[in-house]
């Protein structure tokens, strides 16, 4: 599994390099990200294209999303 930390970037930054390190997954494959808050545009993003996320809070207030890459 991929990992990318978004932490201290500022919109839309993390949500371009989200989708950026996505096209070039594989379907199946998975990705972490780590953001400083929920990204709320990108579930909007991630649902149009099917893909299956979820959000967890850290204990630093930052918030993990998983991602898995389905079918486009």
């Amino acid at each position: 599994m991929n990992t990318i930390d978004n932490r201290g970037l500022e919109p839309p930054a993390p949500m371009m390099r989200t989708l950026k390190t996505l096209d070039g997954m594989q379907d199946g494959e998975t990705l972490a990200i780590i953001n400083d808050r929920r990204p709320m545009f990108l579930y909007e993003e991630l649902d149009e294209r099917g893909y299956k996320h979820e959000t967890e809070p850290l204990e630093d207030g930052s918030f993990q999303i998983t991602i898995t890459k389905q079918g486009d």
